[in-house]
């Protein structure tokens, strides 16, 4: 309404000036200026009511909607109970928590703990990216930092809610270190304004304001952002482990009709690796086989391609010639070969289906999720690395490109035993150690597991052929089917 008298006044003073005879061109062409300096102020948001955006649904996301994080949940609940049970806080001269900083690799559940945890206090919850505070222009991102804690406090007032969470995805480009952006000093006012707000957070508000926060590099934030006081506490949101996925399995899998042949945990043993949401498209990839095979359940099948797809890719159409489609049935057997060797039991999958940038290729799956790693067990995954080429070289006389990116790995993988300690050099430092023995201890390490390979697949030259003519045959082979090839050729 007030916009609406102003410039009604102003006209009118224009209309009255120039009815007295007075030049009113150059009132008239600063207006205009002002009114285009406006409009794409307002469009490049200088000008903005940013409030973030309050996440309402009619599904309320609970702890016990969230699989696999139970030690995340833990340590989340016990930071809430801080805001939720106010006497007790205040009777024992506690400070409530100021910000809760989220970090872990990407789709873990940051985002889905955060909603949880505005359901657990009862509290109102807003959500933005730190990407929509930074602007060309100096002041905006401040500007939105101030709004977007009153407006946080003003929803639970209206509301009638004491608690409310500010939750700020990626939080990494909002907080980075100062001083790294010379040419644009707009990020350290933002996140300077971010520590005001935070420092003017107090025990006794009307309502209580808690900042959560998510990253995925933790390493790239301001030392003042995570001292007490401001984010008094990081809570890790790992990768889940094979329980873990089972959970989160159980989850995504409540409203889809699964077959009697489905065992979630065998899933979960086949997928390593996987995060949370990683698991949800892998369930929703198996439900679309099944319709496309006009299926009404979901069978352990549908599961197991699913894996392939969401790890490989979809199937391509290109089709390599009969020659090269051997080659890979060799190779990729060489690798089962190996891995058996060296983990009985161990392969899941050999295919010579055309995925993402791969021909073919072997999946594994572990009795137990490692995290820690011995001497043997990397060497066993060199030798496993190094099999495929070994494969080719005994049955087809040569080697191809196709075992350029197991040779990286396995280099990789040799430079990790040296690191660690694990080699025969012992303990060094890997940046003092000159670069001509860092090679020659690779080599000696790539090269011993090269002739233990060698010979053991030299024993098993038949296995080799009869899988890879299976292979060809159905372009898809188990790791039971495998099994059974070997244990009919020793027998």
């Amino acid at each position: 309404m007030l916009k609406e008298i102003s410039l009604g006044l102003a006209v009118a003073l224009l209309i009255f000036a120039a009815a007295a005879g007075y030049n009113i061109l150059p009132l008239v062409m600063l207006s205009l200026l002002g009114g285009t300096l406006y409009f794409i102020a307002y469009n490049k948001g200088m000008i903005t009511n940013f409030t973030g955006t309050e996440k309402t649904s009619s599904h309320k996301i609970n702890f016990d909607d969230i699989g696999g994080q139970a030690t995340a949940i833990k340590e989340l609940r016990e930071c809430l109970d801080f805001i939720k049970n106010e006497d007790k806080v205040k009777k024992l001269g506690i400070r409530p928590l100021k910000g809760i900083l989220l970090t872990g690799p990407p789709g873990t559940g940051k985002t889905l703990l955060a909603k949880a945890a505005a359901n657990y206090t009862d509290g109102v919850f807003l959500s933005c990216s730190g990407s929509e505070f930074v602007e060309m222009y100096a002041g905006v991102g401040a500007q939105r930092v101030r709004k977007l804690f009153s407006s946080a406090k003003e929803k639970a007032k209206k509301q009638g809610k004491k608690n409310s969470i500010i939750f700020i995805d990626e939080v990494e480009i909002l907080g980075a270190k100062r001083g790294k952006n010379f040419s644009h000093m707009e990020y350290d006012q933002t996140l300077n304004e971010l520590l005001v707000q935070m420092d003017g957070l107090k025990v006794d508000d009307s309502v209580r304001l808690l900042v959560m926060a998510a990253t995925n590099r933790a390493d790239m934030l301001d030392d003042a952002l995570l001292r007490p006081g401001r984010f008094d506490r990081q809570v890790k949101v790992e990768l889940p482990d094979r329980q873990g996925r089972y959970e989160i399995l159980k989850i995504h899998t409540r409203n889809k009709p699964l077959a009697d042949d489905v065992d979630l945990n065998m899933v979960a043993k086949e997928t390593f690796g996987f995060s949370g949401a990683h698991l949800e498209s892998l369930t929703n990839e198996a439900a679309i086989l099944a319709m496309r095979e006009n299926c009404s359940k979901i069978h352990y099948q549908h599961l197991q391609e699913a894996i392939d797809k969401v790890i490989m890719g979809e199937k391509l159409d290109r089709r390599p010639s009969r020659e090269e489609l051997f080659r890979v049935a060799v190779h990729e057997t060489g690798h089962a070969l190996a891995s058996e060797m060296v983990s009985p039991g161990s392969v899941s999958t050999l295919t010579v289906t055309p995925r993402g940038g791969a021909l073919g290729y072997m999946r594994q799956h572990n009795e137990e999720d490692s995290y820690l790693y011995t001497r043997e067990h990397l060497e066993n995954q060199i030798a496993v690395m190094l099999a495929g080429a070994l494969a080719e070289e005994l049955v087809l006389g040569n080697r191809s490109t196709g075992s350029a990116n197991d040779f990286e790995k396995a280099f990789e993988t040799a430079e990790k035993i040296i690191k660690s300690g694990l080699s025969d050099l012992g303990i060094v430092s890997w940046d003092s150690l000159p670069q001509e023995k860092k090679y020659k201890e690779i080599k000696n390490i790539l090269n011993h597991q090269e002739k233990r390979v060698m010979e053991y697949l030299q024993k098993k030259k038949k296995v080799i052929e009869e899988t890879a003519g299976r292979l060809m045959e159905k372009e898809k082979v188990t790791g039971e089917e495998f099994r059974t090839i070997v244990q009919k050729i020793i027998a």
